[in-house]
């Protein structure tokens, strides 16, 4: 049998995840009044009403190699293969933990891929995976399959504030203030396992035009779904789905939230579109 683990960042629910039969390595959210778990669509919303009322930001802690070790000694006492397929290592040092817990289990049947994606992408790879899982390919096939499609995704989105770049010393309060004032909607894309900024967008209007420009210079790869998601608010960006199926003629779409580790960062209210581009021949 192929056990396949992920993280939390790829904001897969424990219902998801059984459904999937796949296994969840959490990252740690710490307020300070305690940790927000993040297991369900409703922590999800919880973690962005108490976001809001914070003045700093919580604290984020990748999982410790412990936690994978656990994962990897039962699977080496039953025979199983593993297949971990992490968050961004640009983005934290999950990565380093799986790979340092397999080291220490001492057991060659384990595969480590840094997704360099997070949320919406992250998740793409993992239900790949388990689709070739449950087709009956072989741990070797699935990893090269698996790394094949990781450099075919993007994922990106626009901010609905500055607020939480100020919070977490990624911008100068001052410019925080202006912006807002301005409305400015910052449009960041996830590449190089980093986020980059693609843009500024002056309100939302312009800022879902950008999104929307950039779903124009890509080619979309229809054989795989398009996904929409967001930052407590879903309604914004289900009308920008809605807007973006009739525009391209997406069939296949999902609506998914997106949960607190990276959500930390970027805030309440945010859109985001993740997809496959098609490979140049």
């Amino acid at each position: 049998m192929i056990q396949i683990v992920t993280d939390s960042a790829s904001d897969i629910t424990l219902k998801q995840a059984e459904e999937m039969n796949v296994q969840i390595v959490p990252l740690t959210i710490l307020f300070e009044d305690g940790v927000c778990p993040q297991e369900t669509d409703e922590d999800f919303q919880i973690f962005y009403e108490r976001l809001m009322k914070e003045n700093g930001l919580p604290k984020t802690s990748q999982p410790t190699p412990n936690k994978y070790l656990e994962i990897f000694r039962l699977a080496k006492a039953v025979g199983d293969e593993v297949l971990v397929i992490t968050l961004s290592g640009g983005l934290s040092g999950t990565v380093q933990s799986a790979r340092l817990a397999k080291d220490l289990a001492e057991y060659e049947r384990i595969e480590i891929i840094d997704s360099k994606q997070a949320i919406l992408t992250q998740r793409m790879l993992v239900e790949y995976a388990v689709r070739l899982r449950d087709q009956g390919r072989t741990l070797d096939e699935i990893t090269e399959l698996v790394l094949k499609q990781r450099e075919k995704l993007t994922v990106f989105g626009m901010l609905d504030t500055l607020t939480y770049l100020k919070k977490g010393g990624r911008i100068p309060a001052s410019m925080a203030l202006l912006g807002n004032l301005l409305r400015i909607k910052p449009v960041i894309i996830l590449k190089n396992s980093v986020l980059e900024q693609l843009g500024k967008a002056r309100g939302r209007k312009d800022g879902l035009k950008m999104l929307c420009a950039q779903m124009e210079h890509a080619e979309i790869d229809l054989s795989f779904p398009v996904y929409f998601g967001y930052t407590l608010d879903p309604k914004p960006t289900k009308q920008f789905q809605a807007e973006m199926e009739q525009k391209f003629q997406l069939k296949n779409t999902k609506l998914y939230p997106v949960g607190g580790v990276i959500g930390t960062h970027v805030g309440p209210n945010c859109v985001a579109v993740a997809f496959a581009i098609k490979e140049k021949q």
